[in-house]
């Protein structure tokens, strides 16, 4: 009994992982600019297959299909800020909100579209994974488990010490607290956009390889991660970062937990029936912050 437990512990532990690093480039961009970016999911698609096209059609080592992933999603973060976020900043900005997350709803199907045209919608197996297990008495850990959860732990320490001890980091979180005094107070308010694009590409590129590890590659690939994080956001507090990572290990533990219990059925409708509780008793989210708009 005790091995179940622990193989459920696991595997909810390298889940959260998984919706951890999807929920954190969703939660950043909504953190500092306010804007839902609904083209997360492609972007974090384009990162798997890069990471494919690089080390299976090119047929160049691991790390090299890694630093794909990272360089094209970066390059669809910055794209995306320069050609549509830009543009949409400058027209109306009382509308923005709305107007952003509709443009990206397109961006995302154009590019999951090009994804499927250029691949094929056959699903792919990602090179980039690690077999074998490592066994520990009667637990039996998959080595893919342990690359994905060291994955996240290094990206989340390198996304916390950006974010707080580095320049960028601090035009970032100023930004996020308020816009109009960072900008009064000389901060580059633009190119803060830009960074966070780009920052949260490159994440989404990184999950993405992650995540067809553990799966398969398929131009759909990520919609369920997008939507879990997006949940993880609601839950946590939308533009909470260290709340969203928090919620997204808890909720991922407690997806596991049903899924042994009550069967595979009821892991999302679990997810769904927290969602509406939170947002019941408080809708600012577990960690968020109530705000008062005066008129």
């Amino acid at each position: 009994m005790l091995d179940i437990l622990m193989s459920v512990l696991v595997a909810g532990l390298t889940t959260g992982a998984l919706y951890a690093l999807a929920t954190v480039g969703l939660s950043l961009v909504w953190g500092s600019m306010g804007m839902l970016n609904m083209a997360h999911a492609a972007m974090l698609t384009l990162g798997g297959y890069a990471a494919f096209t690089a080390t299976t059609t090119l047929g160049l080592p691991a790390f090299a299909g890694f630093a794909a992933a990272i360089l094209f999603g970066a390059m669809a973060g910055g794209l995306l800020y320069v050609l549509i976020v830009r543009n949409l900043l400058k027209n109306d900005k009382a509308t923005f909100e709305s107007n952003v997350m509709i443009a990206t709803v397109g961006i995302g199907i154009a590019l999951e579209n090009t994804i499927l045209l250029t691949y094929g919608g056959q699903p792919l197996k990602q090179p980039l994974s690690v077999d074998g297990v490592l066994k520990l008495g009667p637990l039996n850990l998959p080595y893919q488990n342990i690359v994905i959860i060291l994955v996240v732990v290094v990206m989340m320490a390198v996304i916390a010490l950006l974010l707080g001890k580095t320049r960028m980091g601090r035009a970032i979180r100023a930004t996020a607290q308020n816009r109009d005094a960072a900008q009064l107070m000389g901060v580059p308010v633009n190119r803060v956009y830009f960074q966070v694009l780009v920052l949260s590409g490159a994440v989404a590129g990184i999950c993405g390889v992650m995540v067809s590890s553990m799966t398969q590659l398929s131009p759909p690939l990520g919609n369920d991660p997008m939507l879990k994080a997006f949940i993880m956001c609601v839950v946590a507090g939308l533009g909470n970062l260290p709340g969203a990572v928090a919620a997204a290990f808890g909720l991922a533990l407690l997806e596991a937990f049903i899924q042994y219990a009550a069967g595979a059925r009821w892991g999302f409708p679990s997810l769904l029936f927290v969602v509406i509780a939170v947002l019941i008793w408080r809708p600012s989210g577990l960690f968020g912050r109530t705000q008062i708009h005066r008129m």
